[in-house]
């Protein structure tokens, strides 16, 4: 494999995680890993941010429940997929550390940007867990904060979405996909790939986003590697 971006942001999401009988498909997470730890031996460094949606999104709590608990609950659920990303990355000799916005001593690591990029320069995967840390921010926007913080050199978004589309694919049938856009087109049409406060903060911090498909592990190696699938977003 050679790699075209040095340091990488992922972005995984939840659904996507998801198996068929469970919450948490663990065998596909290791052939995750087997991708990621090909990728870090080839010289990337690679942070990872974990969306929850295959268990809980503060959105869907109960129509009387506070929405800060509910978007509390919702963090909490990224800190279990990224604790199943890291076991199943070991399972592949692959070494991951997670790192929480909120102190969990007892299960992760609390983050902090020296910290988060020491542990990239050794050959560590690094997992965000608990978003962002505060209510109202989903964990697109906690992948691009986190992306500018380490400085990355790129965002990979996998989805469980092969591509940014005009229009919602599964209801417009209209919809047209997007090899390339910008993240002025996403937000001037409002566009749902990508939430619009993580769309704003990328352009304003200048940072590239590729959005694809995870329904093949390897597609995040291809990514990596430089080939052009999915949607790639340019700041201007």
């Amino acid at each position: 494999m050679s790699i075209s971006y040095k340091r990488v942001l992922l972005k995984l999401s939840g659904e996507a995680l998801a198996g068929e009988n469970g919450i948490i498909n663990y065998d596909y997470i290791r052939e995750i890993g087997k991708i990621v730890r090909g990728a870090v031996e080839e010289g990337a460094q690679i942070a990872i941010v974990v969306g929850a949606g295959n268990i809980w999104r503060g959105r869907q709590g109960f129509v009387d429940m506070d929405r800060v608990r509910a978007d509390q609950m919702g963090m909490l659920a990224t800190v279990i997929n990224a604790l199943a990303i890291q076991d199943a990355f070991a399972a592949e000799g692959c070494d991951a550390v997670v790192m929480t916005a909120a102190e969990m001593n007892a299960f992760a690591e609390h983050f902090t940007k020296r910290d988060a990029i020491k542990a990239l320069e050794d050959g560590k995967v690094v997992i965000f867990g608990g978003g962002t840390g505060s209510p109202f921010f989903s964990t697109d926007t906690t992948a691009v904060l986190r992306a500018a913080e380490i400085e990355a050199d790129v965002i990979m978004m996998a989805k469980n979405i092969d591509a940014i589309y005009t229009a919602d694919p599964r209801k417009d049938p209209n919809a047209v996909r997007l090899e390339e856009t910008t993240y002025e087109y996403i937000l001037e049409n409002k566009l749902g790939a990508i939430d619009i406060t993580a769309a704003s903060l990328a352009m304003d911090n200048g940072l590239p986003l590729y959005c694809f498909g995870l329904d093949k592990a390897e597609n995040i190696g291809r990514v990596i590697r430089g080939e052009r699938i999915g949607t790639k977003v340019n700041c201007k």
